[in-house]
């Protein structure tokens, strides 16, 4: 008797949302001290979306949610499982994000759980995905990136406000016999030595919330900007260039590359060191911000909206974040 193949993971669909309200450079003027000519000489972004005060962090993520699975062309009944990577979730520390999610949608009785991996979330959901579909475990995953950043940025430290937005983008990662709809590779990784780059304190064991913390202003996200961005383009660069190599593929045929969307002069001097033509790079970052788990995502989902992204080609994903983690994944896309 032949041995089955084993089933393979595939990018079936991609869905995004984003508040409406938008606050500009020239907003932030009137709020702190700094300029629309500071903020973009030193970042590239115009622009970011602040979700309402009685919109959640899983409302956004329902929102996207719901617009993967209709592009999947799947029924949520066949969903058996629900991953949300999120560092602004609605509740600490439970409920998870990815249980509230579910719960807006109508999908009952399904594994879900949250991932803590900051701006890289998204892409470490990624390589969770292709495990559980490649061993059998599952076949149709949801699979999340949502963020309300706006809930734990210090709107008076001019250092990080100007940075984050609000938003989410999901996607379906379905089981499939074809191998060019295939994941090629994930990597993901991490080293908690460089924790204190980027680090939202309390509340937690070792900052428990109570008035010292909230006096300290320990509940807001707090970065080390020069050092994160001298050791992102590093990380990010090695990484990207250690998955292409390994699977031996040329920058040069790589249709879409989409870097985590945090800062344009990273995304430069990243696509740069890798020789990247200026249309295979993805930007969103003047118009988002940074959203964390969900600027991958999200950015995908302008890609796809814009019709720039057709069955079967193929995506670099390349991600940083706090933890400090940092993943990149080659993909095709295997949708409609």
């Amino acid at each position: 008797m032949s041995r089955a193949l084993s089933p393979l993971a595939s990018f079936r669909a991609i869905g995004a949302y984003v508040p409406e309200k938008i606050l500009t450079n020239f907003d932030l003027e009137k709020m702190i001290d700094t300029s629309d000519e500071w903020i973009t000489k030193r970042t590239g972004i115009k622009e970011r979306r602040i979700a309402a005060e009685d919109e959640s962090t899983s409302d956004m993520g329902a929102k996207a949610a719901a617009l993967a699975i209709e592009r999947a062309g799947i029924d949520k009944a066949e969903i058996d499982l629900v991953l949300c990577a999120t560092v602004t979730p609605d509740y600490f520390n439970m409920p998870s994000t990815a249980c509230i999610i579910s719960e807006k949608l109508d999908i009952r009785n399904v594994q879900a759980l949250d991932i803590s991996a900051a701006c890289s979330g998204f892409v470490y959901l990624l390589s969770v995905a292709k495990a559980f579909i490649e061993s059998g475990m599952k076949k149709h995953i949801l699979i999340i990136g949502a963020e309300k950043f706006s809930s734990i940025v210090d709107w008076t430290d001019r250092g990080t406000c100007i940075l984050f937005g609000d938003g989410a983008g999901a996607a379906i990662i379905s089981a499939t016999d074809k191998k060019e709809e295939a994941f090629v590779d994930v990597h993901a990784s991490a080293d908690g030595g460089y924790a204190d780059f980027l680090v939202t304190p309390s509340p937690g064991s070792v900052n428990p919330m109570n008035q010292k913390s909230l006096d300290e202003g320990l509940n807001f996200v707090q970065m080390k900007g020069n050092e994160t961005f001298k050791l992102a383009v590093r990380t990010l660069t090695k990484d990207v260039k250690e998955i292409l190599e390994t699977n031996k593929i040329s920058a040069g045929d790589i249709p879409h590359f989409v870097p985590h969307q945090a800062n344009y002069r990273i995304i430069k001097a990243v696509g740069d060191a890798l020789k990247m033509r200026e249309d295979q790079v993805v930007l969103t970052v003047h118009k988002y911000g940074n959203t964390s788990a969900a600027s991958i995502p999200m950015a995908i989902n302008d890609l796809y909206e814009a019709g720039n992204l057709k069955y079967g080609e193929l995506m670099l994903l390349d991600t940083f974040g706090g933890g400090l983690t940092w993943a990149s994944a080659l993909l095709p896309y295997a949708g409609k």
